[in-house]
């Protein structure tokens, strides 16, 4: 059974009963990520999501993660462009013991100032191991070169520079303006009763800070055009995306486009792991991948490979790309993809994690729950021309940008050839 709710405090309420499970998963939204910072608060909504777990009035950092551990709970947070999601998976006997935890991290942080200090320390080091992790780093990159217009660009984690400066005080403004009910989205699924759910969440958000929903600094996204971004490191491999702006989460072409990178470049399977990797062995790891927001988005594939395969590397990723624009896909690629994406919707859903994460997002993005079966009903209606026509709108190669990472030589081949290529 699944039921929604829009509560008093303003916040929207999602649960899914799964009397067959033992297990719950809570996911609590809050819809602030790095695009709504200024520039000076720049990795401010990531550092927030590390104190929730400082401790509060009532628990230390110390019994926060002691109670879930006690409870042979799972308990993380993670922060993205555009939100910021605090999640857990517990036991049913423990939901209610997890919620008034979860509700506790998220209303009552206490920010005490040396913790702030302390933490401010750890992000800083988690900002240099990122430096030191080119095949992470290489699409933040390409990401900041993208949107570097916007906020859009500004990456996640924020500078040493704004983190180094950040004041206890600034935070703690922004952490009360933001994280209010109104500005968030509970989902739960599991062995749960929806009405005691219902009853029990809307009494503790009620007591909680009910003011409207702050508005959060949005600007106009404006994406960068064509670029060409090498950052030099002594690395022996060069990191590679190449990529194009693509589309939001709102564009009914969103299915078309889920089908064209499985194809091209989305598994093992895909055209361009086969070819390049299993027939060539050009790379050791290539893949494709789609990024989409509510107003934005860009289409990008990674390579990490040796600068002596650069040059053929480059020639085949032009080749594939090139066909796949001009001649699209076959009816078996199109049914073969279908199988797949229905088969991993699907299975998808014997996870109770997954299933919570798919009623949050569905409604924080889309202000409703999109039915599994309409989501396979609209990949049923994707035909092969609307793949192709996707394709030849998107990748083009005038439209094409690139990031790398690399030893000075191996930046030097990779210019020369993407100036061949794709300029």
């Amino acid at each position: 059974m699944l039921n929604c709710w829009n509560l008093k405090s303003g916040a929207r309420l999602v649960a899914e009963e799964i009397p067959y499970v033992k297990s719950v998963a809570i996911g609590i939204y809050i819809g602030v990520g790095s695009r709504h910072e200024s520039p000076q608060m720049a990795g401010a909504s990531h550092f927030i999501e590390h104190m929730l777990f400082k401790g509060t009035e009532k628990r230390t950092a110390r019994e926060i993660a002691d109670s879930f551990e006690g409870m042979g709970g799972q308990l993380n947070a993670f922060t993205s462009k555009e939100h910021t999601c605090l999640y857990a998976r517990i036991l049913d006997e423990n939901l209610y013991t997890a919620l008034d935890i979860l509700f506790d991290m998220l209303f009552h942080s206490s920010f005490a100032p040396r913790d702030f200090e302390t933490e401010k320390g750890v992000i800083i080091e988690e900002i240099n191991m990122y430096e030191d992790t080119p095949d992470d780093l290489v699409h933040d990159i390409f990401s900041q070169q993208l949107w570097s217009g916007s906020r859009m660009g500004s990456p996640i984690l924020g500078t040493l520079d704004t983190v180094s400066a950040f004041a206890r005080q600034e935070l703690f403004s922004f952490y009360n303006k933001a994280y209010v009910p109104a500005n968030m989205v509970i989902s739960v699924a599991g062995n749960i009763n929806n009405e005691k759910l219902y009853e029990t969440v809307d009494s503790y958000l009620e007591q909680e800070n009910t003011s409207p929903q702050f508005e959060l600094h949005r600007e106009q996204t404006e994406i960068t055009g064509p670029f060409l971004h090498l950052l030099p490191k002594e690395t022996e491999q060069v990191q590679i995306c190449l990529g194009v702006p693509g589309i939001d989460y709102n564009d009914k072409r969103r299915y078309a486009q889920n089908i064209m990178n499985s194809i091209l470049g989305g598994g093992v399977s895909s055209r361009l792991f086969q070819s390049v990797r299993e027939e060539l062995g050009l790379a050791y790891s290539i893949y494709s991948y789609p990024s989409t927001y509510s107003d934005s988005g860009s289409y990008v594939i990674y390579a990490g490979t040796g600068p002596a395969r650069i040059p053929q590397l480059m020639e085949v990723l032009h080749k594939e790309l090139t066909g796949f624009a001009e001649n699209g896909i076959s009816a078996d690629e199109l049914s073969r993809t279908r199988q797949q994406l229905k088969s991993s919707l699907y299975l998808g859903m014997e996870s109770v994690m997954n299933r919570m994460t798919r009623l949050g997002k569905s409604l924080l993005m889309y202000d409703r729950i999109i039915p599994l079966e309409e989501v396979m009903d609209n990949f049923l209606r994707v035909k092969e021309e609307a793949v192709g026509d996707l394709a030849r709108s998107l990748l083009l190669p005038g439209q094409f940008s690139l990031a790398a990472i690399g030893s000075d030589e191996a930046l030097m081949s990779v210019e020369n050839e993407f100036n061949k290529f794709w300029r």
